[in-house]
């Protein structure tokens, strides 16, 4: 498929701030599922740009001048490959798959995760990844505005409701607790007439003998060519899209808005 994205973000703050940082997670990287055309970031000041740890591109922002605002805008267009049955043809990559096992502090289990985890026989094959995922969103019910980024897996299944980033650290939190490696991603889905598009999450999971394979677990299917991947990582705080410090600000009002269309190839 031909994904075009638009993505614009606006910080406002209710007094000065005299210093900020952001860290952006916000360029996608040609790879096994997407081959990028286009790619810019407009943002107020400089852009130091690097790779982090899981080899995802970094953008650094450094705001040293006093301001009351900070806007992103961000926009795109990728090309996309079919994946059969999720199965992305990457090597392991430059973190050891024993990374992916250790919990965090986003999904460190509890009683009822430990539960959940044995809600399927075996995640030996991507059809019993599709299982775990039924099993995890009937126990979360689709629902923006009740969690937090900072949400846990287990504060998301106690409450019974949450969005993508928590059923994707439920996801995490089960695999890992069975020994199987799995990692966050974050990125971009098309959404067609789905409620919960444009911005999104979901998960790669290791298979021995397979390899990483793709998972939408809100959707409780195999990630494919309407998705868009930005950064992977162990959860949400290593991969948040958009993260930073500032100095003063008080209040501060947030505004996103993504779009994601998709086409026929050109």
């Amino acid at each position: 498929m031909y994904l075009t994205i638009r993505h614009d973000t606006a910080y406002r703050y209710e007094t000065t701030v005299h210093y900020s940082i952001q860290q952006l997670r916000l360029t996608p990287s040609s790879g096994a599922s997407q081959v990028v055309r286009r790619w810019t970031i407009d943002a107020p000041g400089k852009l130091d740009a690097t790779f982090d740890a899981y080899g995802n591109v970094l953008h650094t922002l450094v705001l040293n001048k006093p301001h009351s605002e900070i806007r992103l805008h961000v926009s795109g267009e990728i090309d996309t490959i079919p994946l059969a049955d999720g199965l992305l043809r990457d090597a392991v990559g430059p973190i050891p798959l024993e990374h992916y096992t250790c919990a965090t502090r986003l999904t460190e289990a509890d009683g009822a995760v430990r539960e959940l985890a044995q809600a399927v026989a075996s995640l030996g094959s991507p059809q019993g990844l599709i299982k775990l995922s039924e099993a995890i969103v009937q126990r979360v019910t689709y629902q923006p505005g009740v969690t937090e980024a900072t949400s846990t897996a287990s504060e998301a299944l106690a409450l019974g409701k949450g969005v993508c980033q928590d059923h994707a650290h439920l996801m995490l939190a089960c695999c890992r607790l069975r020994g199987i490696p799995a990692r966050y991603v974050s990125g971009y889905l098309a959404p067609g007439d789905a409620p919960n598009g444009a911005s999104h999450a979901w998960v790669d999971v290791w298979l021995d003998g397979q390899g990483w394979i793709s998972v939408d677990v809100t959707r409780a299917a195999f990630a494919s060519e309407i998705y868009c991947r930005l950064a992977a990582a162990r959860d949400y705080e290593a991969a948040a899209p958009v993260r930073g410090r500032r100095i003063g600000g008080l209040e501060e009002k947030l505004n996103v808005s993504v779009t994601v269309s998709a086409q026929a190839p050109q």
